[in-house]
């Protein structure tokens, strides 16, 4: 499988389809497979590339501290790193935090970007659910299993939940199944999450954008919607009613038709 030098670490990623290169960054604690729902649909039009951040998944783990801005930083450089010019930028929460600092600091790169449940500036609500997460992660002394029992409450609804416990478990199974981010390097990434702040360079960003939110997401709620969508110009905003922090599983073929639309639109 194909790893890369860039921005002095060894950046492991995956690619398929055919079409206009479209990059999918992975959210917090997880590596490039966490798209996998999506890439089906999406490698039709674009060829798809899913890259590990740092810290995460198959890729180099080296002492901190991260930022987004640092992401950023290697998701640029690892776009020079195989000859890609310019890309379509994705991401949900971590990955689009990271995808609105490339596009403001290396707005040359991105062709669309694609924000699903992101957020500006952390706020005092976010930062102290981080930290919940940081705390049972250290008690469990497992990753995944944090994953499960703390993020996953606040991904899905409760009627998810109720009504699909074997997709939840699947959903469980599958984050168990994936290479796990040892500790160390996980408080590293979540304390990149609660000093993010791109607040003073969403203007910056003149790539055709298209911002979305789940309705019942309370991590990352429509309360940063006017922020985004307000500085970021001719920004779209889509809202998906049935939804928590996690369109791209709750309502998957909904999430897949909308941000593709979307990506269609930003072609040629």
């Amino acid at each position: 499988m194909p790893t890369v030098r860039a921005n002095g670490l060894n950046l492991y990623y995956e690619s398929t389809g055919q079409g206009e290169p479209l990059v999918l960054i992975p959210y917090l604690a997880a590596d490039q497979a966490c798209y996998a729902f999506q890439v089906a649909d999406y490698a039709k039009r674009f060829t798809c590339i899913m890259v590990d951040l740092r810290g995460a998944g198959q890729s180099d783990k080296p002492r901190g501290p991260y930022s987004t801005e640092l992401f950023a930083d290697d998701i640029a450089a690892f776009l020079q790193a195989i000859n890609v010019e310019k890309a379509h930028i994705a991401g949900l929460s971590l990955g689009a935090a990271v995808g609105m600092q490339l596009a403001a600091k290396h707005p040359e790169k991105v062709r669309s970007l694609s924000l699903h449940s992101s957020w500006p500036k952390t706020d005092p609500f976010l930062k102290t659910a981080v930290q919940g997460w940081q705390v049972m992660a250290k008690g469990l002394g497992s990753v995944p299993e944090m994953i499960i029992l703390g993020i996953f409450p606040w991904c899905f609804t409760p009627g998810l939940y109720a009504a699909k416990p074997d997709y939840i478990k699947s959903l469980a199974d599958f984050v168990r199944s994936r290479p796990a981010q040892p500790l160390d390097a996980f408080m590293l990434s979540s304390e990149a999450v609660i000093n993010h702040d791109a607040s003073s360079e969403l203007s910056r960003i003149k790539a055709p954008t298209q911002i979305t939110f789940g309705r019942f997401d309370m991590v990352t709620s429509t309360r940063f919607a006017d922020a985004l969508h307000g500085q970021i110009t001719g920004s779209e905003l889509h809202v998906f009613e049935d939804c928590a922090h996690a369109p791209i599983y709750e309502n998957v073929q909904v999430f897949n038709e909308v941000t593709l639309a979307f990506l269609n639109r930003h072609t040629g």
